[in-house]
């Protein structure tokens, strides 16, 4: 068909028509996109270009009992650049000048930081990494050098901080000490101190926004936070830095000297279940020791001898037997269904008195005292435990304390003919070495059981936020009489010639205990080993700290009854805290203690304050605070003698002015 003008016109109509309705469908959508969708989609375009991140908050000191720091948080600074940022004329000006302070500090040639700058200049690079770790005494020197004291708008300088822990005794206690962290899932692991009183310690997040530049690199915005994180508070623990190094040093002693796996001790205070020392050792491939576990919070294991205590309380207390009765232990050896229970003496202690009984560590003895009165009613041996609360977990502050087991004949699944036999001395129940020592304590405490405690105060700089308080969890374990009864047991232990301890005995300081021999993987005679442990409390009169020293696995081809192998660990902690340590001094005004403390944290935290240009006196300090205190004011701190130790003297006058990049040195006792 031929085509015509009119053809032609209404195709042009057509084509005109469709353009226009196009057109129109464009503006709408772009209105759409503006008006009505616009927030969102400007929404997504700011996040994938500006994000908000997080500021971790600097953490909370954490203290010992005299104000020494156990773990403190460090601010780090990373310094980068922005190339693009300043002007030509400006970044040339000062590129020299910049590049030989930089050279001054960093330790680099000035060359290689011009060439350095040049080249991020020239890449257009808008993220370039100066310098990376940097304390806050030459964050601050930095920050005022040429061209980077323009600021992030005209200088390009950009300052990142990152909080980081450390841990000023290093090894000794880390796992006590512990730690806190968190994946990115929002769930937390906690470890230690740090674990359990991290609600105090952590602070509250800040944030501040960033904006995406290349690469995949994010750039502060401003130089300023929109939300300033809060720092957490300092935590004052019970741990006695003296007394930690006490315990930890004989501890890895006799681990080494007995080459045994893994071990732990406590040291309590009797009266307020302060702990004043808890390490715990594993032994590495290597054959080294270190805080491996929490062995003395978390480990449930048979406690074999050390039992034998609470058994004899509650044969006292239900009138089983008296002290003087006499208990005839053959020649060593009897035997239930079966199965043999044997003394340590071959042929026996014959007929010895009920107080020998535990004094000796007969099993044959303190059998047939539970079996005798207990063996057609065992469910009231068991109650009496129960009732000494010693089925309760003692509920502690630190995560992952172990379950104490003791079966009672209603729980078929664990009772069995022979169970109560067993229980007498220690196997077929379970209990960690801090629960043990709680019931040693309440004996030593006069039958008062009290809440075993590592946290004494909560602090906001010299505010006390919270204070803690002793927490009784049993007012009573025991009459008076019984409690009396067993205390004298105890002191026979150490003290009486045919004690298991009287290798132990001191005429200088006296102490009262139990020594317990357990042995481990006992059903695989192929695998049998030992757990080695002695509880008890000094002095034996007047008790001010009980102890608890578990020993596991030591080689047998050396030794591995409880007095030979974690008893020494014992007597060593009681002798040099009253012998050779000037705790001494202390021991006889522990009412003070809080005082001491107040005093230096009245004296660290008026010096922090107080920000001027003038040196101050720091004698009499600890090293950690006045450190602290001077890199804060921009003086250069050299130390000399010990890191934790008392600031003997300074080098600088307390009033002289401060002067740019002086330095000033520490002697520390």
């Amino acid at each position: 068909m031929p085509i015509t003008d009119k053809n032609i016109l209404s195709r042009l109509y057509f084509v005109a028509g469709c353009m226009f309705f196009f057109a129109l469908a464009v503006v709408v959508k772009l209105i759409t996109i503006q008006v009505v969708d616009g927030e969102k989609y400007r929404g997504l375009a700011e996040q994938r270009t500006i994000k908000n991140f997080t500021i971790e908050p600097k953490r909370g000191n954490l203290y010992s009992d005299d104000g020494s720091l156990l773990a403190t948080s460090v601010t780090k600074y990373d310094i980068r650049f922005d190339a693009i940022t300043p002007q030509h004329k400006v970044f040339e000006e000062n590129l020299k000048p910049l590049s030989d302070s930089l050279s001054l500090i960093l330790g680099r040639p000035a060359s290689y930081y011009q060439n350095l700058l040049r080249k991020a200049r020239a890449n257009k690079n808008r993220y370039l990494l100066i310098a990376r770790d940097l304390g806050y005494t030459n964050y601050i020197r930095v920050k005022n050098f040429p061209l980077f004291n323009l600021g992030p708008y005209k200088g390009g300088l950009i300052v990142e901080q990152e909080t980081k822990r450390e841990y000023p005794l290093g090894g000794m206690a880390h796992r006590s000490v512990g730690y806190e962290r968190v994946d990115d899932k929002g769930y937390y692991t906690r470890v230690g101190l740090e674990g359990a009183f991290g609600d105090y310690l952590r602070g509250t997040e800040g944030h501040r926004l960033k904006q995406k530049i290349a690469k995949g690199q994010w750039k502060p915005i401003t130089d300023y936070n929109e939300v300033e994180p809060k720092d957490g508070y300092d935590v004052v623990s019970t741990i006695n830095v003296n007394i930690q190094d006490i315990a930890h040093h004989a501890l890895l002693s006799q681990l080494e000297k007995y080459k045994a796996d893994h071990g732990s001790v406590v040291v309590m205070e009797v009266a307020t279940g302060e702990i004043k020392a808890i390490s715990n050792l594993g032994r590495t491939k290597g054959g080294k020791y270190y805080e491996r576990l929490n062995y003395a919070v978390g480990e449930s294991h048979e406690p074999g001898s050390t039992f034998k205590l609470m058994s004899m309380i509650a044969a006292l207390e239900d009138h089983a037997v008296d002290t003087t009765d006499i208990i005839d232990t053959e020649k060593g050896v009897i035997s239930f269904y079966g199965e043999k229970v044997t003394d340590s003496k071959i042929g026996g202690y014959g007929k010895i008195t009920v107080a020998e009984v535990l004094e000796r560590s007969s099993n044959v003895g303190i059998v047939k005292i539970i079996d005798g009165y207990y063996g057609d009613q065992p469910e009231k041996f068991v109650n009496r435990l129960y009732n000494m609360g010693l089925n309760k977990k003692l509920g502690l502050s630190i995560k992952g304390e172990g379950a104490p087991i003791i079966p009672h004949p209603n729980d078929k699944d664990r009772w069995s003919g022979i169970a109560l036999q067993w229980m007498a001395y220690g196997y077929g129940v379970s209990f960690t070495p801090l629960q043990t020592l709680a019931f040693y304590n309440a004996v030593a405490n006069g039958g008062e059981m009290v809440k075993p405690r590592l946290i004494k105060e909560v602090r906001e700089w010299d505010k006390v936020i919270y204070k803690f308080d002793k927490e009784v969890i049993n007012p009573s374990i025991c009459s008076k009489e019984t409690i009396k009864e067993v205390q004298a047991m105890l002191k026979n232990v150490v003290e009486y010639k045919h004690g298991t301890g009287h290798g132990l005995y001191s005429p200088n300081f006296s102490m009262a205990g139990k020594t317990g021999t357990c042995q481990k993987d006992y059903r695989d005679k192929s695998k049998l080993n030992y757990i080695s442990s002695f509880a008890g409390y000094f002095p034996a009169e007047n008790p001010k700290y009980s102890c608890i020293v578990v020993i596991h696995e030591p080689d047998k081809s050396v030794g591995y009854f409880g007095a030979d192998v974690s008893g020494p660990v014992f007597k060593s902690i009681a002798q040099k805290i009253y012998t050779n340590s000037p705790l001494i001094d202390t021991i006889e005004e522990l009412n003070e203690e809080d005082g001491a403390v107040e005093k230096d944290y009245k004296a660290y935290y008026a010096k922090v304050k107080k920000r001027n240009e003038i040196v101050p006196n720091v004698e009499g300090m600890s090293g950690m605070d006045a450190i602290s205190i001077l890199e804060n004011l921009g003086l250069k701190v050299k130390i000399e003698g010990s890191g934790i130790g008392v600031v003997k003297s300074q080098s600088l006058k307390s009033g002289e002015k401060i002067k740019t990049n002086q330095t000033i040195v520490l002697q520390l006792s």
